[in-house]
């Protein structure tokens, strides 16, 4: 067993991680090193006998802490794509350990003191604007965890860090393993009837891996998951893999062995403890005071504004649904499996097309370069493959990222495509390295993308939806936002920003996935070679607001029903399915026949957008905003772009976000653009 690879500054190119001499035994020894290293410099910064200063406070509590920051950014990264027994295990420990000794640091008076000097001398220093933000969150920072309770309080603080830090992980893991247990094996081939050929192709590969030669295996995975229940005719079949999806982690009765329900009600129950220890009447309250939206009242008008606009389309779109099915497919009775079952028929009825006719044009290959390109054309930027970085799968693929003007290194990209046992559900943006100081010098981040596209299998490459398409440029959009970033410290690189300002650089890219001038830099037929038809573009462009409704107020309720859970006290949460059925009764199209959505909801008791769900909404606003400076200046016009990039991109979290915009676009974000785009209100009103 060797640590080092976890510890030290690698070799390799970029200083990236050397997976291939990583174990999973390696993790905590290297974690417990790394933070009695932390710990000896925080000690250092603390006693020393010179007065207070940016530079020997909060610049030296900043880099402090460098190899314990490296070890376990490398751990829960690879605890998300890999996963398995092993890592939980281990990240049931590493929590604990973790949490203490955050919050030995954080609840130092001593060192508190020197931040505090420094924070309270600061209308007097020659600070830098990045610097004054650094300042600022590095003195809340230590507010914000206590810093200012008194002895028994910060007893109770500790003790509900240390139980959080487990809780957390210990959610992700029973949703991953819920998932895992359900397998749809079908032995008679009549009931694939309407699945697609490529998803047949691989439930059959699927089953065979696992022993069930001749069978065909479908899962939760989404790629598996979505062709049935979006394609299969078998009604019963349908019911089956949707009922296994809505009960992810739940049981009426208590009996599964994962189930979530009391984690959700011990997490929520923490955070709002924790909330007000430290002064705030909620734990949503606690979160927004750093967000763009700052309260809940205003979160909660957000999302009542476009609950507004999106359910009378919802039940409109809901009863059109019903119609056809009825009228056209004798189906009296619509149930939640057979909503998108209906929805595709009902959208090739009105657009002549099927979600199924795209995917022959977007083998992953051609969509990863033509994504490239697409940056290419933004901001300059080529993507070259790089065989001397280790990976820790053979899914995985490694590139130096250049500005194309001047060849300067922008950073190192990894992309990680296709679903596996242990691996996190989902797509997700992450950062082995962050843009900036690290050993005395400014580096460039290490970045990756991690997503669960549909697979290959032996007779044809791995073709993606629109959808996984629209993913891809989202996931990439964010890793541009990180690759991009030109600051000084690591911790305002990038995505690191205010987490209702996170998604507009993701969001954003996602419009150019429905313009020609993008899809004909990619799109072509996997076997012929040919380029996507003009008049398929203008089907998807005409079907983009599709059920737009229905989707809107999903997303709202979502992030009502987070609100729900954080903006109020959780002590009145006792049964987690029935609180659901109250609180989100006024979004309700259908019954519920399934389980509760938290205990199986990761993104906010296990993924950071606890009382932030919202966000995703709110940053549509901006992306809708700033696309339409783009449809006014040219798709890639270069004057647009290198404005949003110097104004937006590269200053990561460095300026309030609220600062950036108006700086990129010259006011604030229109309110009613989002609504605009989405066809609910018309131009100009």
């Amino acid at each position: 067993m060797s640590i080092d690879a976890l510890l030290e500054i690698s070799s390799l190119p970029n200083h990236a991680p050397a997976f291939d001499k990583i174990t999973d035994d390696d993790y905590l020894p290297a974690i417990e090193t790394a933070i009695k290293d932390a710990r000896k410099n925080i000690e250092t910064i603390r006693d020393q006998e010179s007065p207070p200063s940016f530079e020997n406070t909060i610049v030296a509590l900043e880099t402090s802490s460098e190899k314990l920051d490296q070890a376990m950014s490398i751990f829960y990264n690879q605890l998300s794509a890999v996963g398995g027994d092993k890592l939980h295990e281990i990240a049931e420990k590493v929590g604990p350990v973790s949490a203490e000794f955050s919050n030995d640091i954080m609840l130092d008076e001593k060192l508190f003191a020197r931040v505090k000097a420094v924070y309270d001398a600061k209308d007097e220093l020659d600070l830098t604007e990045e610097q004054k933000t650094l300042l600022d969150n590095s003195y809340k920072g230590f507010v914000r965890s206590g810093a200012l309770l008194d002895e028994e309080k910060k007893k109770r603080f500790r003790e509900i860090s240390q139980e959080s830090s487990i809780l957390g992980p210990q959610f992700m893991n029973n949703a991953k393993k819920s998932m895992e247990a359900f397998e749809l094996i079908i032995k008679d081939e009549k009931d694939l009837s309407g699945i697609p050929e490529g998803a047949i192709e691989a439930a059959k590969m699927a089953a065979e891996e696992k022993g069930h030669t001749g069978h065909y295996l479908f899962t939760l995975d989404f790629p598996s998951y979505l062709p049935v229940i979006q394609y299969a005719d078998n009604r019963d079949i349908r019911e089956k893999i949707w009922r296994a999806m809505a009960t992810r982690a739940w049981s009426d009765d208590g009996s599964d062995p994962y189930d979530n329900a009391e984690n959700c009600k011990k997490i929520a129950r923490l955070r709002h403890e924790r909330a007000n220890l430290l002064g705030f009447k909620t734990h949503a309250h606690y979160v927004l005071e750093r967000r763009m939206a700052e309260t809940p009242d205003t979160v909660l008008k957000f999302l009542d504004k476009l609950k507004t606009a999106y359910k009378p389309a919802a039940e409109k779109d809901l009863a059109d649904l019903k119609a056809f099915a009825k009228d056209e497919h004798g189906l009296d009775d619509l149930k939640p499996w057979d909503a998108t079952y209906y929805s595709e028929k009902l959208k090739q009825k009105l657009f002549n097309f099927s979600s199924e006719d795209l995917r022959p044009y977007f083998p992953l290959d051609n969509v990863l370069n033509g994504c490239f390109e697409h940056f290419t054309k933004l901001f300059n930027l080529t993507f070259t493959p790089n065989k001397d970085y280790p990976l820790w799968h053979d899914d995985v693929k490694a590139f130096d990222v250049h500005d194309k003007t001047n060849g300067t290194f922008i950073g190192t990209l990894y992309g990680d495509f296709h679903p596996r046992s242990g691996k996190k559900d989902g797509a997700w943006k992450t950062s082995y390295r962050d843009q900036g100081l690290l050993g005395g010098k400014i580096e460039r981040p290490v970045i990756a993308i991690v997503c669960n596209f549909t697979k290959p299998t032996k007779d044809r490459p791995s073709l993606l939806s629109h959808g996984e398409v629209t993913t891809l440029f989202h996931e990439m959009g964010h890793a541009i936002h990180a690759l991009l970033s030109d600051v000084t410290y690591q911790s305002l690189a990038g995505t690191n920003v205010l987490w209702d300002f996170v998604e507009l650089p993701s969001q954003v890219q996602e419009n150019w996935c429905y313009e020609k001038e993008t899809l004909d830099l990619f799109a072509r037929h996997y076997k012929t070679g040919e380029t996507i038809p003009a008049d398929l573009i203008e089907k998807i462009v005409k079907a983009k607001n599709f059920m737009v409704g229905m989707g809107g107020l999903r997303q709202v309720s979502l992030g009502m029903l987070d609100m729900q859970w954080h903006a109020f006290d959780p002590a009145r949460v006792d049964d987690v399915a029935a609180f659901e059925d109250e609180v989100l009764q006024d979004f309700k199209l259908f019954d519920r026949l399934g389980g509760p959505t938290s205990t199986a909801f990761n993104h906010i008791f296990a993924g950071g957008y606890s009382a932030g769900y919202y966000s995703y909404k709110w940053a549509e606003v901006l992306d809708a905003d700033t696309f339409e400076l783009f449809l006014k200046t040219g798709l890639y016009n270069r004057e647009t772009a290198e404005s949003y990039k110097n104004h937006v991109l590269s200053k990561g979290g460095s300026l309030p976000p609220n600062v950036l915009y108006q700086n990129f676009r010259g006011r604030n974000a229109d309110p009613d653009s989002l609504l605009r785009r989405e066809g609910l209100i018309k131009s100009g009103t």
